[in-house]
């Protein structure tokens, strides 16, 4: 038996199921699953920093798709706001490293 004590995706305990093996699982709570979902996004992008493959890409943007779900937005919205900062702030294309600023005054 393996422990996981984990957010899957939908559909992780059927193919358990289907490949011969048992798996408990249950339904988090509102404030359970957006803790998870940060827990995940962390995870996900850990997998992405060791791999750098487009596969684990996918899987940081579809935690953060959820977590946008998951805080009453939908993903319109988020790449409306991503296009809102672009337009204002700049994307990343040039490839500056900030060395440092002087204060306000």
């Amino acid at each position: 038996m393996v422990n996981l004590n984990k957010l899957v995706r939908d559909k992780i305990p059927d193919i358990i199921e289907n490949s011969g093996r048992k798996a408990k699982y249950h339904i988090l709570s509102e404030a359970e699953y957006l803790t998870a979902l940060d827990e995940k996004l962390f995870e996900e992008v850990n997998e992405y920093q060791a791999d750098k493959s487009l596969e684990e890409m996918a899987d940081v943007l579809e935690v953060l798709y959820a977590i946008c779900k998951a805080r009453g937005y939908s993903i319109e919205e988020l790449e409306g706001k991503r296009v809102e900062k672009l337009v204002h702030r700049g994307g990343f294309e040039k490839k500056l490293f900030l060395e440092y600023s002087e204060e306000e005054r």
